[in-house]
């Protein structure tokens, strides 16, 4: 299916990221390499909002010579009964598939092989607080399930009632119109920009603001993606974030902990690109946003002047600045005829995120201030799995009175799910810490060994989810740890994004 012509651009020095495959939403059967096709959403948007509003420390001049280089779109066009305006601006950033850039030696390399489809990969609301201090990021999965409003095929000219597809398939039937008029209609939250972001230039934007800095508490391997990554901190360049974001095959979350990954990438871009000068540097800020805004359509009232206005007031802005959450889901996998699988919404969660949006309030709660010089001890290491997850019984294997429970004590302080009932161990001359645990739950038992630096880990066949700590001579203190991932049932928490960016 054809899509909208944009203004010829010259060429670029090295051709960018690809576009993805067919969405679900637009077929009734797909392979399984069909599944494989990249997201880039989450990758460029949030960047691409703080390197255009940023464009107000530099200068009138180059923000008016980086406006040609923008495509052009009308998606408000014969819009009628939208949703009431709210506080604060709320901008619709949407990805479209695409490769025809892409070298075939770069489609092998990052195993970015197939056929556009010519829809939307990743939807997300962006939204500007009044007072221009914060950016809230949602996240919409591309297969939610939609009701998608009456209207006349871009295409074939033919009129469609209202009908549910996925919301991905919005912008193949209707384009950026459509896709507004669907998200509005699933929100009630009333879009006034559209910025509209292919990932061709994905790579030389992370290799133009110096690598993005991501951590993992894990191996990270995708054979789809290519993607291998042994657990620690990492400075990826612009082909190895393309593959971090793409993957969706290192842990059973799939697309959802993909979600979660690239929110992390985009936090991370955001402190790379404020903290690096490239916002305050007139040619590092010209060579990224010429290369982003290469590929960006926008509406045609999103232009110089308000690019200013943004950029003047957000130039303190940085990843503490940002908040990031997706759409909660009630059900995952919600079958509909003719259409397969899609994501259905929670609908009184999803509700008042939305309100939250309109009212212009925070979706993260507020950070504490943390004690003179607790920041770093606070960040804590990144583990697999979440403290409060993790059921521990603690047991004293010192002759010293109460050291089991100051241990006991630590690890609750610490997020874990104690008894509070220490117990004494079965010998009472123990030098080393000891971790016994079921090879079942051997994520949890090396997330609490984490908290625990030099205990051993003894694995305990059928001992069942409980986690036995018996605490040695050696123990003084429990190691702050937090988890790396807080999805739990499709539910995401809204995070800053200084909490997920590396400790």
């Amino acid at each position: 299916m054809p899509v909208p012509q944009r203004p010829q651009r010259p060429p670029q020095s090295r051709p960018a990221p690809p576009r993805r495959r067919p969405p679900q939403g637009t077929r009734p059967v797909r392979s399984r390499k069909q599944d494989e096709r990249p997201r880039w959403g989450m990758r460029v948007a949030t960047g691409l909002s703080v390197l255009v509003l940023g464009a107000g420390g530099i200068g009138h001049a180059l923000v008016s010579g980086l406006e040609d280089g923008i495509g052009r779109v009308d998606p408000f066009k014969d819009m009628k009964n939208r949703p009431q305006g709210g506080h604060g601006t709320n901008l619709l950033l949407v990805g479209t598939d695409g490769r025809d850039t892409i070298t075939k030696e770069e489609k092998k390399k990052y195993r970015l092989g197939g056929a556009p489809c010519h829809c939307t990969d990743t939807i997300m609301l962006v939204h500007l607080s009044a007072d221009r201090r914060r950016a809230s990021v949602v996240s919409l999965p591309r297969d939610s399930y939609a009701e998608m409003p009456a209207h006349t095929d871009r295409t074939t000219g033919e009129r469609h009632e209202s009908h549910p597809v996925k919301l991905n398939a919005a912008y193949a039937e209707g384009g950026p119109t459509l896709t507004v008029r669907t998200v509005e209609n699933m929100t009630k939250v009333k879009i006034d920009h559209y910025l509209e972001v292919d990932f061709t230039s994905f790579m030389k934007t992370v290799d133009a603001v110096g690598g993005v800095e991501i951590c993992t508490a894990r191996p990270m391997k995708d054979a789809y993606t290519g993607l291998d990554l042994p657990a620690g901190t990492h400075e990826l360049n612009g082909g190895q974030a393309l593959q971090y974001v793409r993957s969706r095959h290192v842990d059973v979350a799939a697309d959802l902990g993909r979600m979660e990954r690239q929110q992390k990438f985009m936090a991370a871009l955001i402190k790379q690109a404020t903290s690096s000068g490239v916002l305050l540097n007139p040619v590092r800020f010209r060579e990224v946003s010429t290369t982003v805004l290469g590929s960006v359509r926008a509406d045609k009232g999103f232009g110089t002047e308000q690019m200013l206005a943004l950029g003047k007031a957000m130039k303190g802005f940085g990843p503490a600045s940002s908040e990031f959450a997706s759409v909660p889901v009630g059900d995952p996998s919600f079958p509909v005829k003719g259409i397969g699988s899609t994501v259905r919404w929670d609908a009184e969660k999803s509700e008042k995120l939305f309100a939250d949006l309109r009212e212009d309030k925070p979706l993260a709660p507020p950070k504490p201030k943390p004690a003179a010089g607790a920041e770093k001890q606070a960040a804590g290491t990144l583990v697999d799995v979440a403290p409060k997850e993790i059921r521990v019984q603690v047991y004293n294997g010192t002759p010293k009175d109460g050291l089991g429970r100051s241990a006991d004590e630590a690890l609750r302080a610490t997020g874990f799910a104690t008894t509070q009932a220490p117990l004494n161990g079965e010998t009472r001359d123990r030098e080393r810490t000891l971790v016994e645990y079921d090879p079942r739950w051997d994520r949890s038992a090396k997330s609490l060994a984490a908290a625990l630096p030099g205990s051993e880990l003894k694995p305990v066949k059928d001992q069942g989810p409980q986690m036995r700590v018996t605490v040695g001579s050696d123990f003084t203190k429990v190691h702050p740890v937090k988890a790396e991932s807080r999805q739990t049932a499709g539910d995401f928490s809204p995070v800053r994004g200084d909490e997920v960016v590396c400790p």
